[in-house]
């Protein structure tokens, strides 16, 4: 980390160079957030990026909820929720539900596989930055721990009326949103387009004459 990093806040230029394993960097004149130097950063988040995925294909494929009351019982899963929504009518909180909870985060997993695969095998790709910049575009687009949070509050409620057994998707959606958010917490912004940078430099270095 040799470069300056300029501050979101106040657009002062802060040297990071001397940061150490760990360690955060704030703006001294605003105290932003800058930046969180880790020497195996993509080695993490490909490790969460692995395990978040295999838990959302687990959630995707086994029972998620299932409630009796008065002798009927109905099993909810979590691929169907959007399709039982658009049954009783409700097009865009099913388009809603299906993209939140589902689509982007699985987008913004499998782009964080490529990208951390490319870097840690230090293979440059020209697809390598528009794909970083999606996955940050996205990032605020993925809800993931809303729905969780949502799912819990509203089983309060319902335990009151009926029996609610948790099943094994609910578990693991519980887990991969952990992971999810792991991995975005740990995908540091500017140390990834520094690692960018420097795989790009050496092609760039060959083609100057």
């Amino acid at each position: 980390m040799e470069k300056l990093v300029a501050c979101h806040g106040c657009d002062l230029l802060v040297d990071v160079s001397e940061l150490e394993h760990g360690a955060r960097a704030y703006c001294p004149r605003c105290g932003h957030f800058l930046t969180r130097y880790r020497h195996d950063m993509m080695s993490r988040v490909l490790a969460f990026t692995i395990a978040a995925i295999i838990l959302l294909v687990v959630s995707l494929n086994y029972p998620f909820l299932s409630f009796a009351a008065s002798g009927l019982e109905s099993v909810m899963t979590l691929r169907a929720a959007p399709g039982a929504l658009l049954d009783y009518g409700m097009t865009t909180l099913a388009i809603m539900v299906a993209a939140f909870i589902i689509l982007i985060p699985a987008c913004i997993l499998l782009l964080l596989l490529v990208i951390s695969l490319s870097v840690l095998s230090g293979s440059p790709n020209p697809w390598l930055r528009a794909s970083t910049k999606l996955v940050f575009e996205l990032e605020t687009w993925a809800m993931v721990e809303v729905f969780i949070i949502g799912v819990i509050v509203s089983l309060v409620k319902i335990a009151a009326m009926a029996t609610v057994v948790l099943g094994i998707a609910f578990w693991s959606y519980a887990a991969f949103t952990i992971c999810f958010t792991l991995a975005m917490v740990t995908l540091d912004r500017y140390q990834c387009w520094e690692m960018i940078e420097a795989l790009e430099t050496p092609k760039s270095a060959e083609a100057t004459p």
